[in-house]
């Protein structure tokens, strides 16, 4: 006897879109969730943009599900009224080699299906931005932001209203597997015990994922996450009014962030990040350093000249679930139905990092794919 057919374990901005599309076709869903509310994690603590899909390599499923969910997901704010800007945005080239950069840029857009990337010289640049410095840009017009806590509760509502069974504040402690599927035993936030078995179990735990699949006895230390911190610095007020889109420099040849840039948010506010910030281990630290904001100033003031370093402070930081190493070439989403490995009837889902908020409900439909 089965207490679930599906547990999904996380409800992050993946999470909640896996229970919202399940929920079209399987009943007796739950979603399991530490926190005491959905998106307290990586979800709610990044810059919200809808990637166009440019920067990942061809074929992988960051630019496949980059690309099919960004159209997904502003079909659905449109649908449920999700407030989003469609703003556009500008990858700024400040020398000759950033120049060539950017054509190698362009070319993976189109390898990827993005079709409506475009050169821009400076004056082109300037008439979109006028207080932007450049040689040159590559300007995306379907890039945006969306208001993510709308677009979560939004897939809550919906999961709920299709008979999903939310479990807030129960930690997954340990996963055993049995003849037919699986037991959890859950923790909740009195300290409690409890446990329920299930069919299938959906992993979408986020920084805590490789451990979650470790729990059943899945061994893989190519899934290992390392936390990333990425730092946000906030852009003052009158000079948050001197751009109107997003603003990015060339990224980092190895993909291990895509440079400090430029984000505006549906508030009208302006900020400076992330950063890249290896952790040396995986604690949940979100502080931001004051003395941080020289390197932001240093590393924005080349394309945004009317910056002066006091008009920057500390806003938040987030931590990136990265199954990539310092130093190592970018990795993919891993998103695997373990039968392989023994463990028919559970997906996991690692290394979910960006694009990971654009791609969920395409991620959602790529995990109903799995489903035997």
């Amino acid at each position: 006897m089965f207490d679930s057919n599906i547990a999904i374990i996380g409800a992050g901005i993946v999470g909640l879109a896996i229970a919202a599309k399940l929920s079209d076709k399987f009943d007796n869903l739950f979603v399991i969730e530490r926190n005491k509310t959905f998106g307290q994690e990586t979800s709610s603590r990044n810059s919200e943009v809808i990637h166009a899909g440019i920067y990942y390599p061809k074929n992988s499923l960051k630019a496949k599900l980059c690309v099919e969910g960004k159209k997904l997901l502003y079909d659905f704010c449109m649908k449920y009224n999700v407030p989003y800007n469609n703003c556009g945005k500008l990858i700024v080239a400040t020398s000759t080699t950033e120049m060539r950069l950017l054509e190698e840029l362009k070319q993976k857009a189109f390898n990827n299906g993005v079709d409506d990337i475009c050169f821009l010289n400076d004056s082109e640049t300037k008439k979109l931005e006028p207080n932007v410095d450049c040689k040159g840009a590559l300007f995306s017009p379907s890039t945006g932001v969306i208001d993510s806590h709308s677009l979560m509760k939004q897939l809550e509502t919906n999961s709920i209203n299709q008979g999903v069974q939310f479990s807030y504040g129960a930690e997954v402690v340990a996963i055993e597997k049995n003849k037919n599927g699986y037991e959890v035993l859950l923790k909740d936030s009195d300290g409690r015990d409890f446990s329920f078995k299930t069919k299938m179990i959906i992993n979408a735990a986020g920084l805590e994922s490789d451990k979650v699949s470790g729990m059943p006895g899945i061994k893989d230390e190519l899934l290992k996450i390392t936390f990333c911190k990425g730092n946000y610095f906030k852009v003052n007020p009158p000079k948050n009014k001197l751009v109107n889109r997003l603003v990015y420099p060339v990224p980092n040849p190895n993909m291990e962030g895509i440079g400090i840039h430029v984000t505006i948010d549906m508030g009208g506010g302006v900020k400076l990040g992330p950063d890249v910030e290896w952790m040396s281990e995986n604690v949940y630290d979100y502080s931001v350093n004051k003395s941080q904001n020289n390197a932001f100033y240093e590393s924005a003031k080349k394309f945004l000249p009317f910056l002066e370093i006091d008009d920057l402070v500390p806003e938040m930081a987030g931590i990136r679930p990265k199954v990539q190493k310092p130093g190592e070439a970018v990795r993919d989403f891993y998103i695997q139905e373990e039968s392989d490995k023994g463990f028919p009837g559970f997906i996991n889902l690692i290394g979910i990092e960006s694009p990971g908020l654009t791609s969920a409900l395409a991620i959602a439909e790529y995990v109903g794919e799995l489903i035997k």
